[in-house]
């Protein structure tokens, strides 16, 4: 079925819950037939065995998560105070006259109600017998039979109003089959549609009460003066003060959904099915495990005015995480791609819950990527432990073209996450966005930025040009596009045949920096703070939650942020424990071995240095025995090279060297 759909379907298990919990009365006689416990059935148009039956299969489709929201609910009904189930429950309450033992027992019947919810999964039907043989339950039943007038009252004929041809369930599905396709869009997202739809449905079943197709229970509830308002505000109330009622119903309701979907069909199989028939739209039928690693869920996609929102069906997506891991046995790193395919809005929200973030952790799926219109944003999940939601937002052009004359080679998107509803800037763990290029004809595409807007300005960050996309990890969320980055020095026509065309891809990738006035300096020296910023930038290794304990290493220093990540990385060390000696220069030694520690945090597959690689500088033995190792690594994949077979290990880096090992390293493959 059309997930559209789902919410507006889900009050099906609400309202008969609000139904059941108002204190609808039970005949002793009635509970003990439907549990086979004496005589025979009476009389009914659905049969106790259908309903069982049913009961049985919605139970069978309820995940473990889910089955945990049913057992919060009966955890906390178990607590519930006297006071506050009469607030509950006084829309109700009011029409019928009791005694306070008589409201002492609602309460307990409703916590004993209440258990068996969870109880009923164990397969422990037999619980009902304490509620069918309790005397005080008995008297209050009776109690309320007499106040509606309808002596006979029987657990049929509750079955009757919820699950008859003409009962709640049936009322339910044929009102949704009659909604177009933008009324269940309002449903969706309007709660007050929701409950609006349950009013109606309830007003309807309420008039079955005299003439053919009466049902008993309607014509009690007439009698007793409660109204569908009354039952609907009842719910209000429920999911008000029972924190855990809401997310137990719709656990019910989706277990109802997956047993009998709305399809054109009788989702019972036939007659006496108890499905409480109703027409309906043919099924959206969405298979998370088609292609492991991969679900199609754009027909799970509902658009209201320029915002589209995926709704996702936790057990479905649990289901795609288990195929993914049945065709990559053993593999860790895994990421499951959700496919919305094209999404024609402005806004584009995708919530993940937190059944989905813990069952993803739980089962070792490192990443859950996003995809739609060619773009794709990857969500590293065990840094969260709650439930989150990914916003795209497109921009208009302007809101780059107006802060530079650089081209602009994609569209722009504003990104943003909440965790737990709170809006989160930050992340421990980079999220990685792949921005799909456009309009690159003509452009040098390797000088091709992410840049992210900052108060009216640009800053850039680099990515890897992968085809017609460019990929960026991001450790915060903002504003983004890709634009050519043409940077242009004066000073640099000295190391031009060697050096130029670095400079200009490692400046436009914001990994280097002039030094103001169209200049570059290219033969200064580079201290070992500079070097840290270029080597995390060009990397794209950022991380603004990193940190570091360098005593000579001040919190607010422009490069502290990018020390803290090159040391929590080990791709840096200190003179000594406390001291970092920022303003130091750097050698060609230890430049490479920064480099080839980098390379290796972001390639682990890497293959290690040749030690006989270094036989090829005459000067090797100068080589200090820490740095060997990084040496011989940068220099087997040719990141450094030496100069008339000599390597210089000590002598300092200039800033042209830099950025020539800098842009090796970004085209390391």
């Amino acid at each position: 079925m059309s997930l559209k759909k789902k919410l507006a379907v889900s009050t099906l298990a609400a309202s008969m819950t609000a139904a059941s919990f108002a204190g609808f009365p039970f005949s002793s006689t009635g509970l003990a037939q439907h549990l086979g416990l004496v005589g025979t059935a009476a009389a009914a148009e659905v049969g106790h065995q259908a309903v069982k039956d049913k009961i049985t299969a919605i139970y069978k489709n309820l995940t473990a998560t889910e089955v945990t929201y049913l057992k919060n609910y009966s955890d906390e009904v178990a607590l519930l105070s006297q006071t506050k189930f009469e607030k509950i429950f006084e829309p109700v309450l009011k029409d019928i006259k009791l005694t306070d033992p008589e409201k002492a027992t609602s309460l307990k019947l409703f916590q004993s109600v209440s258990s068996v919810v969870y109880d009923v999964y164990a397969n422990d039907i037999n619980v009902l017998k304490d509620i069918r043989f309790d005397k005080d339950n008995v008297a209050l039943f009776n109690t309320i039979a007499t106040q509606a007038n309808v002596p006979n009252l029987s657990f049929d004929d509750i079955l009757d109003f919820f699950f008859a041809s003409n009962g709640v369930e049936a009322e339910l599905r044929n009102m949704l089959a009659s909604k177009s396709g933008a009324d269940l869009v309002n449903i969706v997202s309007d709660p007050a549609s929701q409950k609006t739809l349950v009013k109606d449905a309830v007003y309807k079943v309420l008039d079955h009460r005299i003439g053919t197709g009466a049902l008993t229970v309607s014509q009690a509830v007439y009698n007793l003066g409660i109204t569908a308002d009354d039952l609907v505000l009842t719910l209000d109330n429920v999911n008000t003060e029972i924190k855990s009622a809401r997310k137990a119903a719709q656990s019910l309701a989706l277990a109802y959904l997956r047993a009998y979907p709305l399809t054109t069909t009788n989702p019972g199989g036939g007659s006496g099915s108890g499905s409480g028939g109703g027409g309906g739209t043919a099924a959206v039928v969405t298979n998370p495990t088609a292609t492991p690693g991969f679900y199609d869920v754009s027909k799970l996609v509902s658009i209201v005015g320029d915002k589209a929102t995926l709704k996702l069906v936790d057990a479905d997506v649990i289901k795609a995480f288990d195929a993914l891991l049945a065709a990559n046995p053993g593999k860790t790193g895994l990421t499951l791609t959700l496919n919305l395919g094209t999404v024609n809005a402005k806004v584009v929200e995708v919530p993940l819950s937190k059944a989905i973030i813990e069952a993803a952790k739980a089962k070792g799926i490192a990443n859950i990527a996003v995809t739609f219109n060619g773009l794709t944003v990857t969500i590293p999940v065990s840094q969260f432990s709650d439930a989150v939601t990914l916003t795209v937002t497109n921009e208009a052009d302007t809101t780059v073209t107006s802060l530079t004359s650089l081209k602009l080679a994609s569209k722009v998107y504003s990104f943003d996450l909440t965790v737990g509803g709170v809006k989160t800037a930050t992340f421990k763990q980079p999220l990685t966005i792949k921005l799909p290029l456009a309009n690159t004809t003509g452009l040098d595409k390797e000088l091709l930025s992410v840049s992210k807007v900052v108060y009216k300005a640009l800053e850039f960050h680099g990515g890897v040009v992968d085809g017609d996309y460019i990929v960026e990890p991001r450790d915060t969320f903002s504003t983004y596009a890709v634009v050519e980055n043409k940077v242009n020095f004066n000073d640099v026509a000295s190391v031009q045949a060697w050096a130029g065309r670095q400079i200009q891809v490692v400046a436009a990738k914001g990994a280097i920096e002039g030094v103001g006035a169209s200049k570059f300096a290219p033969k200064s020296n580079v201290t070992r703070a500079e070097f840290s910023k270029m080597l995390i930038r060009a990397l794209n290794l950022e991380n603004s939650t990193a940190t570091e304990s360098f005593g000579d290493v001040a919190s607010t220093a422009w490069y502290a942020p990018y020390v803290a990540v090159a040391a929590e990385k080990g791709i840096v060390t200190g003179r000594s424990a406390s001291q970092f000696d920022p303003n130091a220069t750097i050698t060609r030694a230890e430049m490479a071995t920064m480099i080839a520690r980098a390379v290796k945090t972001v390639n682990p597959q890497a293959t290690a240095g040749d030690a006989s690689s270094l036989t090829k500088f005459a000067d090797a033995a100068k080589i200090a025995a820490s740095l060997k190792d990084g040496v011989a690594f940068a220099a087997s994949h040719n990141l450094v090279i030496g100069n008339a077979g000599k390597f210089n290990p000590n002598n300092t880096a200039t800033r042209a060297e830099a950025a020539v090992i800098i842009y090796r390293t970004i085209n390391f493959k």
